[in-house]
């Protein structure tokens, strides 16, 4: 396998085959982002995506790949057709191959055809990531995230109508102090209008060298504390109103980790939250978080 720079996949990707088909994000603007500052986005030609494959499953004989994740920050800008033939090859080389994940932004999402996120999800091309991070669009704005909120809720709603099923993230304290309690507010407005198959919270650590660690550094943006940050969280969970989403907070960057489904759980997860605000629990030491 041949992996170019940095290579992310999202904590559930964990046991995951990565297979590396794009270079970098083709967006690569937003200001809390330092994942792909030296990489510049590109495609990677079918035949050296074909020989990791047959690389990997020299190592592989015999045993199973169940899933797989398509790297790199949206994988999904490929064409339909590039796509399919990458997924044929995956399936027919791992015949039982459970689930292929990517991530996507919205216009990846918007610009495919109900039928070819259809055929996409046909082909095991079953779950998406998209980073919402905001609600809010004078925070998207202001981040330089290069969707609105409503073209992420069009996505997701499309996405999930072709088979696809979503993974949400949002951002926490991405608004700062001032605009806390419309970054919940709206956050959980676009959550609600989704119903994404997984919503999960990331808490917001600056990145040293992006241009939101540098706004943080001239005081022109505040990060909140962690206690904020919970609070943010509780008011975010109180008004999302879902059904079956698979509701998480266990990535590293988090002062509270706590799981369930909305709407389902959302009073016992309301009460965990405020166990952590009573100091019933304690926060995830500054030591143990990470990106």
């Amino acid at each position: 396998m041949k992996y170019e720079g940095m290579v992310i996949r999202p904590p559930s990707e964990a046991d995951s085959l990565l297979l590396q088909i794009t270079y970098g994000c083709s967006h690569n603007q937003c200001t809390f982002c330092g994942t792909y500052p030296d990489k510049p986005f590109r495609t990677r030609p079918f035949e050296e995506i074909q020989a990791d494959i047959e690389e990997v499953k020299k190592y592989t004989r015999g045993q199973e790949v169940r899933r797989i994740f398509l790297c790199d920050g949206d994988a999904l800008i490929l064409s339909t057709k590039k796509l399919l033939r990458i997924l044929k090859v995956l399936n027919e080389s791992w015949p039982d191959l459970q689930r292929v994940a990517i991530y996507a932004n919205a216009r990846d999402i918007i610009k495919k055809s109900e039928s070819e996120l259809k055929e996409l999800a046909g082909q095991k091309l079953t779950l998406a990531y998209l980073g919402l991070e905001s609600g809010n669009d004078q925070i998207l704005k202001r981040v330089k995230k290069g969707a609105t909120a409503e073209e992420m809720v069009t996505a997701v709603q499309k996405a999930q109508t072709g088979g696809i099923k979503m993974s949400v993230i949002g951002l926490l304290g991405l608004g700062g102090p001032e605009l806390t309690e419309e970054h919940a507010r709206e956050t959980a407005r676009a959550v609600s209008a989704m119903k994404p198959r997984y919503f999960s919270l990331l808490t917001l650590m600056l990145v040293p060298g992006t241009p939101l660690a540098e706004s943080a550094a001239k005081g022109e943006f505040t990060v909140l504390e962690p206690r904020a940050m919970v609070e943010e969280m509780r008011s975010m969970v109180a008004q999302i109103d879902t059904h079956n989403t698979i509701f998480r907070t266990n990535h590293a960057s988090n002062y509270a980790p706590i799981g369930g489904t909305l709407n389902k759980d959302k009073q016992r997860i309301l009460k965990e939250i405020d166990g952590y605000l009573q100091g019933q629990h304690g926060f995830r030491p500054e030591a143990f978080r990470g990106l």
